[in-house]
C-alpha cells in the first residue's frame, strides 16, 4: 500500500501550493497525497487532480482519528485563529495527539523564525506546538517560515499612496520570502528522502531595512517614498487613530519591535537548498506586483 501524506490546510493559499509543487516540481503522484481541509468543498480543483480529500478539523477532536486514518505523514500548516486565547496552540495539540494516536511515523510543521526568543505575540503558540511535537518522539521536520513578502501588500500600498510609511522598526532587518518559494521548499523538504529529524528556518536571500525596502519600492513604482520612524507607542496611537480594530494593534505593533531588536535578520539558504532552485528577489517580486502596489 501506497505510503500517503495528508497536507492540512490545503485549501488556504500555502497548503495549496505546496500541494502543486509536490505534484509538478517534485513529482510525487496524486495518489500518494491527502489534502485536508475544514470545508472539503473548497478542495474541488486538488480533487480534479486525482488527490484524495477529507474533512479535517482541529477543533473535532473525535473526528481527527478518522482524519489520520491510514496516513503515514502529516504536514501540519499552522492554523490562523489568532484570538489571543490559546485557541491555535490548543489546536495544533489536538493535531498532533491525534496523529501519533492513528500511527503517523513523521510529522511536519510550519513554525516561525526564533520563536524562543520573538517578540511576536504568536510566538509562544509555535513555540509551544514544536515542544509538542518533539515530546511524541516521533520523526519530524519544522519548517520555521521567513515573513512573506506578500506581508508588505499590507503597508506598501498605503504608504505609497500617502508618501510616507509609518514604522517603528528601526534599522531593523527582515528577509522577506515569496510565499510560492516557501512552499516549493517545504514541498521538497516533505518529498526528500527519509532522514533524521531536522528545524530549517526558510528566508529570502538578503535581509532589507525599512528604509531599504522603501527605496526599492519607490524605484519600482516611480512613487517618492519616506519611512517615518516612530517608537511602539506611537505606531499603535497611530494605528489606532487609523481605524485598525484594537484586538489587532499589538500584534502589528510586535512586528516592527521584533524587527528593531534584531530577532528576525537571519538569512540563511535552507529554502533555496530545499527547493532547489534561486529564490525569489524583492525588487523583482515588487516589479511583478506593481499593479497591486499601486493600490
Amino acid at each position: 500500500m501506497t505510503a500517503k501524506l495528508l497536507v492540512t490546510g490545503a485549501s488556504g493559499q500555502l497548503g495549496t501550493a505546496v500541494i502543486e509543487h509536490l505534484l509538478a516540481s517534485f513529482d510525487m503522484p496524486a495518489s500518494a497525497i491527502v489534502a485536508g481541509s475544514r470545508d472539503p468543498g473548497k478542495l474541488k480543483d486538488i480533487e480534479a487532480k486525482g488527490v484524495e480529500t477529507r474533512r479535517v478539523d482541529f477543533d473535532d477532536e473525535n473526528g481527527l482519528d478518522a482524519a489520520f486514518e491510514g496516513i503515514d505523514r502529516l504536514l501540519i500548516i499552522s492554523t490562523d485563529a489568532l484570538d489571543g486565547a490559546g485557541t491555535r496552540l490548543r489546536q495544533h495539540k489536538a493535531a498532533v495527539s491525534a496523529a501519533k494516536a492513528a500511527g503517523v511515523t513523521r510529522l511536519f510543521y510550519t513554525s516561525m523564525p526564533n520563536p524562543e526568543d520573538s517578540l511576536i505575540t504568536f510566538a509562544p503558540d509555535h513555540l509551544g506546538t514544536e515542544e509538542v511535537i518533539k515530546a511524541t518522539g516521533l520523526d519530524h521536520t519544522i519548517f520555521r517560515n521567513g515573513w512573506y513578502m506578500e506581508n508588505l501588500f499590507m503597508a506598501l500600498p498605503q504608504a505609497l499612496a500617502s508618501g510616507q510609511w509609518y514604522s517603528s522598526a528601526g534599522n531593523g532587518k527582515i528577509a522577506h520570502i515569496a510565499r510560492d518559494d516557501i512552499a516549493r521548499a517545504i514541498a521538497g523538504g516533505v518529498a526528500a528522502p527519509a532522514s533524521e529529524s531536522a528545524t530549517y528556518t526558510l528566508t529570502g536571500p538578503v535581509a532589507y531595512t525599512t528604509e531599504e525596502i522603501a527605496e526599492i519600492a519607490a524605484k519600482v513604482t516611480g512613487k517618492p517614498l519616506s519611512v517615518v520612524h516612530l517608537d511602539d507607542e506611537q505606531l499603535a496611537e497611530g494605528m489606532a487613530g487609523a481605524g485598525v480594530p484594537a484586538p489587532f494593534i499589538p500584534t502589528f505593533v510586535s512586528f516592527d519591535a521584533n524587527t528593531r531588536e534584531g530577532k528576525i535578520s537571519m538569512v540563511t539558504d535552507d529554502a533555496a537548498t530545499l527547493s532547489g532552485t534561486k529564490l525569489t528577489e524583492l525588487e523583482t517580486f515588487l516589479e511583478a506586483n506593481k499593479a497591486a502596489l499601486a493600490g
